[in-house]
């Protein structure tokens, strides 16, 4: 065994901790304090931090628990800190001028979000809520900047996201530039399907009907009615929260006809 991984294994126990977070009560003053242990080396972003890193980060971050449709992240707000999903569903939000809640993409567990004001220093350009229940970690804002640019696996993981993230914010951008709704619906299937074990195609932690109308620009009624017609078509199959792609060649070609 290498010193490094001996060095691992030695201080493996500093990777999980016990943070407090305010459980749910009727009055905030009155909350009490739950101990939720948290494996920090679980969150994609920091599982290769050095030791001293992780110790820094556990001293520094904070939990939070927010309830279903609860906003965790306002647009305008204060950058102040870079935040992680480590339960539950988020949704990100844009407010139009008119009032309306566009979705903007979903969030899962080991998700970050929030690095473009950390980052910039400015204010929030987007709103997160909560779709389900959920329990959110939040690194104080110098925390983040010094992991940042002392520590070379975060700094590419981060490199490597925000490449992601222009290229899925200019295809989102292609296809809301759509003008045939179903077509939309298809093609933003399409954009959301993954790999899974047995090289099946899948969307896991699928949004509601009415979370993937507000995302590209339709009704609930229409996002029903057009994934009812794929399953008795054969092209889809769906469960609860996932759905499965029986024949991907057929949903590409209706997303591209």
């Amino acid at each position: 065994m290498t010193e490094a991984k001996k060095k691992r294994s030695a201080s493996e126990p500093e990777a999980t901790a016990d943070l407090a977070a305010p459980a749910a009560a009727a009055a905030p003053e009155a909350a009490a304090q739950t101990n939720i242990q948290i494996h920090l080396r679980k969150i994609p972003l920091l599982a290769n931090l050095s030791d001293e890193e992780m110790l820094r980060v556990r001293a520094d971050m904070r939990v939070r628990e927010y309830t279903r449709r609860e906003v965790v992240l306002q647009k305008g707000g204060a950058g102040d800190s870079l935040l992680f999903l480590l339960s539950g569903q988020l949704q990100v939000l844009d407010i139009t001028e008119d009032g309306r809640a566009i979705g903007l993409r979903m969030l899962v567990p080991g998700d970050f979000f929030g690095e473009i004001a950390v980052i910039n220093g400015s204010i929030r350009t987007a709103s997160v809520v909560a779709l389900t229940p959920v329990l959110v970690a939040l690194l104080p804002r110098a925390t983040a900047l010094h992991l940042f640019s002392h520590s070379p696996s975060v700094a590419n993981q981060m490199l490597r996201f925000l490449a992601e993230k222009v290229q899925r914010d200019s295809q989102f951008r292609a296809l809301l530039s759509i003008h045939n709704t179903a077509k939309r619906i298809y093609s933003f299937i399409d954009l959301l399907k993954e790999k899974a074990p047995g090289d099946v195609d899948v969307v896991e932690n699928l949004p509601t009907h009415q979370d993937i109308a507000n995302m590209i620009n339709t009704s609930r009624e229409t996002v029903t009615r057009t994934l009812l017609l794929l399953a008795q078509q054969g092209i889809i199959q769906k469960g609860t929260h996932r759905l499965i792609i029986i024949n991907p060649d057929a949903l590409k070609k209706l997303a591209q006809a």
